[in-house]
């Protein structure tokens, strides 16, 4: 890793050094003091970097020195995975080139006005910003042409193969001079994206930020050991406690999202959601609010927030654990931005415990566990925030208005000390519920059955049954356990115990239109659904959401693949890896 570079050591233009110096910025972050000279000298750079490193920058301040101004042609393209992600990097885009001129930035998306978009674009855009899908249909309409660009970027190039874009992408490369520049920014450098720089890419170079720099020091990171239906409880308290301003909370599932957003307002707090099933224009309005501080905390599901940068974020909440250590990663790194220190709390339940071990052994971080705060600690905490704004309250003076009040109430037979308290109470908005006496450790919950199941009769850290990923749920379903087992006695797994059924009892009805297919990996080597929806997609070139349901074991893993895309799966999987590991894939034997 080379030493951070200053901005005006850089060989930039004028125009853009004075942008850098009015968003404030004066040293280069690590991915930026490794990619921009590269980029600058017209190499291809692959850069593995995560949300929160400033890659935006890394590739948009070479990518404006090279757009040539007043030409209305499409010089530059970054393709991103989402809306959200798509609109926060045109915004960057346009605050490092505002002092440019002749340079015009615009944002292509689904669920936005086409029209309003293809005149956009033959207004003369240099620079445009969008994804795959709605880049596709201008381009087949002819009202997006490619063949002057001379720089494109695939930002978050890993999420956008999870997401089944390989096609897409790979049509809108062909579409693009041969000579053009090409920047690859991913997380991750599985085997699909290599294979797409491989093909696409000249001699890259290949910059990336290590784990321990992708981990923001600024963030306090701690777990909390909670019983399941307390979690909202634990929440709001620490939400009281911390007198967190701004938060973000994250759950695995849509349903999950509205479910917490309803509590969260029950309670009184200003909460939206934001998730897949939402339309542009009420996805767009929700982030509006939350940036302005009109809603203080957001609910969304990670595939959502994709793109979401708000510089104010006071903590983070994994009101569910991530399925996915890099998906803890992305969400943390939404706080604690440009030299603010912010929180991550992460909820625990049982034997998630083992999730937690993997992230910390991931991001190479201590996750403390913290003190759930009591019923008495939040209202100690309120009353001291009460009692300064009647102090600065007082102090403000002009109360002479308002004494006959308690005058009146003198007359009406409260005492001094009642009016007080009440108002106090209601100021405060503070209401004892169910669990204000109770003990809302997980740690309790195993006392009083006498048996901590984490850990019993599986000592080499193995997950025991089959976790399942049910994609109707979306990403991130519940983490239940099966008794049902496959026959594997011939590849030497588990023994044979029968069909497996529902919480009915009735034997597992498949899909007919699906093929099911074993794979020979599974939790023992540290895979998630994610994973496998990725390598799937990205190898075979089929959408990730065609998928079926997923269920993965300690040694391997079965997957429901339409049965029109069976033999292309077979076929491209050959050879494949998943997170590293060679892996085989065929039909699987039926159960018994």
């Amino acid at each position: 890793m080379s030493q951070l570079l200053r901005f005006d050591e850089l060989s930039l233009s004028q125009e853009v050094q004075q942008a850098v110096a009015d968003m404030g910025f004066e040293t280069a972050s690590p991915i930026q003091s490794e990619a921009i000279p590269f980029i600058l000298e017209g190499r291809d750079v692959i850069g593995q970097a995560q949300t929160g490193t400033g890659k935006t920058a890394a590739f948009g301040i070479p990518m404006i020195e090279g757009v040539v101004g007043f030409e209305k042609v499409v010089q530059g393209l970054i393709l991103c995975p989402t809306r959200e992600l798509a609109v926060q990097v045109t915004e960057e885009i346009k605050k490092l080139s505002k002092h440019k001129k002749g340079v015009w930035v615009t944002t292509v998306y689904g669920g936005d006005s086409i029209d309003r978009q293809i005149k956009s674009l033959k207004a003369g855009a240099n620079i445009v910003v969008g994804t795959p899908g709605r880049v596709i249909d201008l381009i087949e309409r002819r009202a997006l042409k490619l063949e002057n660009v001379k720089m494109v970027v695939l930002d978050e190039a890993d999420e956008m193969l999870d997401m089944g874009f390989r096609e897409d992408i790979e049509s809108i490369l062909q579409e693009t001079p041969d000579d053009r520049q090409t920047i690859f920014f991913s997380a991750t450098m599985s085997k699909p994206i290599m294979a797409l720089t491989s093909r696409y890419q000249n001699d890259p170079k290949l910059v990336k930020v290590v784990k321990n720099e992708i981990t923001n020091a600024n963030i306090e990171q701690l777990y909390y050991d909670v019983k399941g239906r307390a979690k909202m409880e634990v929440m709001t308290r620490l939400m009281d406690f911390y007198t967190v301003k701004l938060s973000l909370v994250f759950c695995n599932q849509k349903k999950k999202v509205d479910e917490v957003v309803e509590e969260l307002q029950l309670r009184g707090y200003a909460a939206e959601g934001l998730h897949g099933d939402l339309r542009q224009a009420q996805r767009t309005n929700v982030m509006a609010k939350f940036r302005s501080g009109v809603v203080n905390v957001l609910v969304a599901t990670d595939v959502a927030a994709r793109g979401l940068d708000v510089d104010d974020v006071d903590a983070v909440f994994n009101f569910d654990i991530p399925l996915d250590e890099e998906y803890y990663v992305h969400r943390i790194g939404r706080t604690g931005r440009a030299g603010k220190s912010g929180k991550a709390f992460t909820f625990v339940v049982g034997a998630e415990r083992n999730r937690l071990r993997e992230i910390m052994n991931y991001t190479k971080v201590k996750i403390d566990k913290g003190v759930i705060p009591t019923f008495s600690d939040v209202v100690g905490v309120k009353k001291g925030m009460f009692i300064e704004r009647v102090r600065t309250a007082i102090e403000g003076g002009d109360l002479e208005l308002f004494s006959d009040v308690l005058e009146g109430l003198h007359h009406a037979g409260h005492t001094t000390e009642q009016v007080v308290s009440a108002l106090v109470k209601m100021n405060m908005g503070v209401t004892k519920s169910e669990f204000a006496d109770e003990n809302l450790s997980g740690d309790s919950d195993r006392r009083e059955r006498g048996n901590d199941r984490f850990g019993r009769g599986d000592r080499d850290g193995g997950r025991r049954g089959e976790g399942r990923f049910d994609r109707e749920r979306g990403r991130g379903g519940d983490d239940r356990r099966s008794s049902g087992r496959f026959d594997r006695d011939s590849r030497g797994g588990r023994e044979d115990r029968g069909p497996r059924t529902d919480k009915a009892g009735k034997p597992y009805r498949k899909d007919p239109n699906m093929v099911r297919m074993f794979v020979n990996i599974g939790f023992n080597e540290k895979i998630s659904p994610a994973n496998i929806v990725g390598a799937f997609a990205g190898e075979s070139g089929i959408p990730g959401n065609v998928l079926g349901q997923i269920d993965i074991f300690d040694k391997y893993s079965f997957v429901d693949v339409p049965k029109e895309f069976a033999s292309t799966v077979l076929n491209r999987m050959e050879g494949a890896s998943i997170k590293g590991k060679r892996v085989n894939v065929e039909i699987a034997k039926p159960s018994n």
